[in-house]
């Protein structure tokens, strides 16, 4: 390292305005400095890079083909700069870059997409990969910076915050329950088709709960994803336990024994502790927070709420 050429910012600045000048004076002038000062910077890069990168004359200062070279380099420089200090001026360091985040299929396909335009809008140069692969990404091998999982890591170098609570109930279509035994207890739920995930590749314990609605029920369709057992329930094909915030989206869907069943879950959003100030991190976690935040209503029904204070909803 100690062999590299050593040299500073201020010095490429010199040399801009000298390249582009020609003059020494003229120079000075545009970086409000004196004559002295600017051939003293002028005489320092050189010897720092070890190549002569102007020919002096009775006219002045002219790039020598290794100087002209040198002009493309410190130009780019240059720009890189007066970007990154407008960057600086206008706050917005946080909105440039690329950040990978890894979200289950239900939260990046039924919510986080839905607020894509209003991120997009805040940091139009942030570009953002969305991974809905139904497994946990792994953040210390870098396969993304930022997971939204099921549930809170526990030990490892990863800092986590949960986004939100979120409850699920028993679903079935009308046409189904329509001509299907009745259900009025949860015995009466054995009675019936489930549709869930395959237990093999359930790959987060929170999504382990059709013990929780009956210990006896064994599922008829599996699917890895809740899209299509969303729409195997839709048409017809059995009961499914699905989350509120997009099985109520669909009229066609009804809940069954809504006073006795219903789950709730958390979202947690966490990143390596190493990648918790990078700006672009930050945006995205902070944007989550918020969008989360200001849609409560869609993850924690009115109907939950009662049925956990006691009270029967209204």
């Amino acid at each position: 390292m100690s062999n590299l050429p050593q040299f500073t910012w201020d010095d490429l600045q010199f040399f801009l305005a000298v390249a582009r000048t020609g003059q020494l004076s003229t120079a000075a002038r545009q970086l409000r400095s004196s004559h002295a000062t600017v051939s003293r910077r002028i005489d320092r890069l050189e010897f720092s890079l070890k190549v002569k990168l102007f020919e002096r004359n009775a006219r002045g200062y002219v790039l020598t083909a290794m100087g002209t070279r040198f002009v493309d380099t410190a130009e780019k420089m240059e720009q890189e700069t007066e970007r990154l200090r407008a960057d600086l001026a206008a706050g917005s360091m946080t909105q440039r870059g690329v950040v990978r985040l890894s979200a289950p299929e239900g939260f990046a396909n039924f919510f986080f997409a839905s607020v894509l335009p209003k991120f997009a809008a805040l940091h139009p140069h942030l570009s953002l990969e969305l991974v809905t692969i139904q497994q946990i990404m792994s953040l210390s091998r870098k396969e993304a910076d930022i997971t939204v999982v099921l549930d809170e890591p526990k030990g490892g170098p990863y800092f986590s915050e949960k986004l939100t609570d979120y409850h699920l109930q028993v679903y079935g279509s009308r046409d189904y329950l329509a001509k299907s035994p009745p259900v009025t207890c949860r015995d009466d739920l054995l009675n019936h088709p489930f549709i869930s995930y395959i237990e093999e590749m359930i790959f987060a314990p929170g999504l382990d709960y059709l013990g929780d609605v009956h210990p006896r029920i064994k599922p008829q369709f599996q699917s890895s994803s809740i899209f299509a057992q969303l729409t195997a329930t839709r048409n017809g094909l059995g009961l499914c336990v699905l989350p509120y915030f997009f099985a109520s989206l669909y009229p066609e869907l009804v809940r069954v024994l809504p006073d006795e069943v219903d789950l709730c879950r958390n979202y947690w959003v966490t990143c390596h502790q190493d990648m918790r100030q990078a700006p672009r991190v930050r945006a995205v976690i902070d944007f989550l927070r918020e969008a989360v935040k200001g849609e409560d209503a869609r993850f924690i029904p009115p109907f939950a709420a009662a049925i956990h204070s006691g009270r029967r909803p209204g």
